[in-house]
């Protein structure tokens, strides 16, 4: 049985000034049949660089109206290894993670576990995209994510 064709690119990017400090997020989706696109992006006065990534993979995938095959397009390694290694492990240990030998909390748990959500709606195949590498859609979600935090900067 082949693969089902992908539907949806979903290009991704979260970034704060300060870490922790003012957060923006931004997607833009591009439809394929239809060669639509659609972007969104927003922030909060304070978060992480690693949250606002999350978050923009979670807003990307809650926009769409019906289960599809989506390929996502992130600079983060954070949340393409959350998503591909880290979360099963983190699900089958009630959201835990091993820290010095003890069993913590997983960070960020509240995120990753709206993107669980998210990720069980839809078929979705992480591809990582180098950050400011001349990538256009790439850059258009940071100047996108930039924009959204620098509305907190006084």
């Amino acid at each position: 049985m082949s693969e089902p064709k992908i539907e949806i690119h979903l290009f991704t990017d979260g970034g704060c000034s300060g870490n922790p400090g003012p957060g923006g997020w931004a997607y833009l989706m591009r439809h394929l049949p239809s060669g639509k696109e659609s972007e969104q992006s927003g922030g909060l006065p304070h978060t992480t660089n690693n949250q606002m990534e999350l978050l923009a993979v979670i807003e990307g995938l809650a926009a769409l109206k019906r289960p599809c095959v989506v390929e996502l397009f992130t600079d983060s390694v954070y949340v393409g290894k959350g998503m591909t290694e880290w979360m099963p492990k983190w699900k089958a240990n009630g959201w835990q993670r091993k820290e010095k030998g003890k069993n913590v909390p997983v960070k960020n748990q509240e995120f990753w576990m709206r993107l669980d959500e998210q990720l069980s709606r839809h078929r979705v195949k992480y591809t990582r995209v180098a950050g400011h590498s001349g990538h256009a859609e790439n850059d258009r979600v940071d100047e996108l994510a930039v924009a959204a935090y620098q509305k907190y900067l006084k």
